[in-house]
């Protein structure tokens, strides 16, 4: 009775592991831009609020520095994962040895395939990142177009904020399967940190509307 050979699945787990691995890749861009869009503009927008009392000249400075930011989050994103790419296929390449003809099987086939496309791919990155950012920018934006008085606005915007960092780091945090509470926290205090100094470096300039 012949006796019956069961299908190797290694080319199953290693493609399951090759998507993983790339989904991870700009789903971590996404997140480190979200967060990086949400804490830099509100940085931003609190040290015009500190030097300047009007709103519009703060919704202004938002809205650029949110532009630039998703920009050069992009690029930097983008020459960053090229980098790794070029680095992992460089250790390929001087890595591949001939394979005798028994190893010529579809299954190997299918390894050594699976194996070419397990790259991180720096478009996906690049455009996970700056979306994020846009995105993550959108919270100081869209509160800070609610208040018109100066106090009301620093409120509003460290609140908003605060909440906001508390998601992101406590998705990523889900996504890297680490701890969510002390990861949250870290982002928190963090953003806190970059919106005091921001805010009281530039209070020292401030003008009310009208000063010369």
């Amino acid at each position: 009775m012949a006796s019956h050979t069961p299908t190797p699945k290694t080319p199953v787990i290693t493609d399951e592991i090759d998507h993983a691995t790339q989904r991870a890749q700009w789903l971590r861009a996404a997140i480190l831009g979200a967060n990086d869009g949400l804490l830099s503009t509100t940085s931003l927008m609190l040290g015009v609020t500190a030097a300047k009392d009007d709103k519009w000249s703060v919704i202004l400075s938002g809205m650029a520095g949110a532009i630039a930011g998703a920009f050069s989050m992009a690029v930097g994103e983008f020459v960053s994962v090229s980098t790794q790419r070029d680095i992992e296929m460089a250790m390929k390449s001087c890595n591949a040895m001939p394979l005798p003809s028994p190893a010529k099987s579809p299954v190997m086939k299918s390894m050594t395939s699976v194996r070419d496309h397990d790259l991180p791919s720096p478009v996906k990155a690049a455009t996970a990142s700056g979306l994020a950012f846009i995105v993550g920018s959108l919270a100081p934006l869209l509160s800070g177009l609610l208040v018109n008085t100066h106090m009301a606005r620093v409120a509003v915007l460290v609140g908003v904020s605060s909440v906001s960092l508390a998601l992101f780091g406590g998705l990523g945090a889900r996504l890297g399967r680490s701890p969510v509470r002390e990861s949250a926290m870290r982002v928190l205090v963090g953003g806190w940190m970059a919106m005091v100094v921001t805010y009281w470096l530039l209070k020292p300039f401030h003008r009310k509307d009208g000063d010369d």
